[in-house]
């Protein structure tokens, strides 16, 4: 198994786990309200479901793998935006930095095959 493939399913195995446990969990929820965010809560909760599964199928097609991974970097630039905005301390955003650099990784691998 290459280190892409890995990251890949790491990422994606993530991101369902973060998606379903919107779901099952009120402390997600919860955390959603304390962003001013529980409208977006479900849309983001299904985003990262849909995008964890393009992740996966981005094995077999990198255009879906681009996608994927750089809607995940888009979503956690934005998760630290929240954080910042909200004043959290800055060790609650290393997780959202850590993905969206992994995804960032991702995306840029992804791209290579583009190049001319």
């Amino acid at each position: 198994m290459s280190l892409l493939t890995a990251l890949v399913i790491f990422s994606s195995a993530s991101f369902f786990v973060y998606g379903i446990t919107f779901f099952t969990s009120s402390k997600m929820k919860d955390e959603f309200i304390r962003f001013g965010m529980e409208k977006q809560g479900i849309s983001v909760a299904v985003l990262q479901i849909i995008g964890a599964s393009g992740l996966l199928i981005g094995l077999m097609s990198n255009f879906i793998l681009l996608i994927s991974a750089f809607g995940f970097v888009l979503m956690m630039f934005f998760g630290i935006s929240v954080r910042i905005k909200i004043k959290d301390p800055y060790s609650a955003m290393l997780p959202a930095l850590f993905f969206l650099l992994l995804n960032l990784y991702i995306a840029l691998e992804a791209l290579k095959s583009y190049a001319v």
